[in-house]
């Protein structure tokens, strides 16, 4: 994973290129965020970027063998910890490493929730027990297999068991030469202090929404505006922001979404609206706000075809369907209009019912989109 393609500060990342330039690297880095934030993928970026064999000051090459073995998180000397199930055929990561990998290429972002979903165990504790620290001790006892040191990541280090967590601590202090421990963490209250005081702190702090558009608009091939809009409904969350951006629902069903709501509402069809707004609840949260962010999209589409048509982006569909439905979006409504589609937004994250929530913000956009 190259640094360009993490949604995290520019800073941080600076400072951790200048760590890798000066060769001025702790033994053991605490990369420290929130849930949802970037500490893992930058993690790697920053593993990546130590293995590379042709670094430039600002980023891996991305191109040499090492950096295509990180970047598929399948490099011999970076070593993958993480929570588990406990099973009587799971006893450690290792047990797990395929679907770990499988997990983070398809969402660098995930969470614990996201992890465990992934492999059925939401009912389970997740836990890193001491047959753990034990494979950690004989993994590190080995030579790097390229001669250039060893990455020990260790991912939720808080949600080691005490056994695991002592059994540790010497190496974690004094570890084999060129060898360095990266623990990345989003819960510093749960870490054992004895664990906190043998690692440097690397806090990563939310992205702005600028940085985080940059990456989405590389990632998702999305317009500059479109990204931005993203990143600012995200709250410069990155997790938030690339499940947003990574729309499971295909472009086609949010614009099928949006063409039948509109319609429905223009003319106040009850019935059909109903019918929606029971579509509607049946979609999971994420692709509720995805929708959101399609309708918020298309409205300032409706915009740009009436003054720059030229700079609308979406398939001919939509286009054709925007030539028809733009003229109902006007400046005594748009203002309106993008206030209600925030504020459902803003009430689905928060677990409201979805069918209460849309039979209003359908009599609310019928009422604007009638609005001379």
């Amino acid at each position: 994973m190259l640094f360009a393609n993490v949604a995290a500060p520019k800073a941080l990342k600076n400072r951790l290129l200048e760590m890798a330039s000066t060769k001025r690297i702790a033994h053991a880095l605490l990369f420290l965020g929130t849930d949802g934030g970037a500490q893992l993928p930058l993690s790697i970026a920053f593993a990546q970027y130590l293995f590379c064999h042709n670094p430039t000051p600002q980023d891996s090459c991305g191109i040499c063998p090492s950096c295509l073995q990180i970047s598929k998180l399948a490099h011999p000397d970076l070593n993958l910890v993480f929570p588990i199930a406990l099973s009587k055929d799971v006893r450690f990561s290792d047990h797990l490493v395929a679907e770990f990998r499988e997990a983070f290429l398809a969402f660098p972002y995930l969470n614990l929730n996201d992890w465990f979903n992934t492999i059925d165990a939401e009912n389970k504790q997740p836990i890193i027990a001491k047959d753990e620290s034990i494979e950690i001790l004989r993994k590190l006892s080995y030579t790097s297999y390229e001669g250039r040191g060893k990455v020990m990541l260790i991912w939720m280090p808080e949600k080691m068991n005490s056994d695991a967590a002592n059994k540790i601590l010497k190496i974690l202090e004094e570890p084999p030469e060129d060898t360095f421990f990266f623990l990345v963490s989003s819960t510093a209250d749960a870490l054992l202090p004895t664990i906190i005081s043998r690692t440097q702190l690397i806090k990563v702090a939310a992205p702005t929404s600028t940085e985080i558009a940059a990456v989405l608009t590389s990632a998702f091939n999305l317009s500059q505006g479109h990204a931005q809009q993203v990143a600012e409904l995200s709250q410069n969350n990155p997790r938030e922001a690339f499940l947003l951006a990574d729309e499971n629902i295909a472009s086609t069903e949010n614009f099928v979404l949006f063409q039948t709501f509109m319609r429905c509402c223009l003319r106040f069809d009850a019935f059909k609206i109903s019918a929606w707004v029971d579509e509607f609840a049946r979609l999971g949260r994420e692709k509720q706000k995805q929708f959101m962010v399609y309708a918020l999209h298309t409205f300032r589409n409706c915009i740009l075809m009436k003054h720059m048509p030229q700079a609308v982006l979406g398939t001919d569909e939509e286009k054709e369907f925007l030539q028809k439905f733009h003229p109902y979006i006007n400046t005594q409504n748009q203002e309106g209009l993008t206030e209600e589609f925030n504020k459902a937004f803003y009430h689905i994250e928060r677990n409201v019912s979805a069918k209460i929530l849309f039979m209003d913000v359908s009599l609310k956009t019928n009422e604007l989109l009638n609005k001379k």
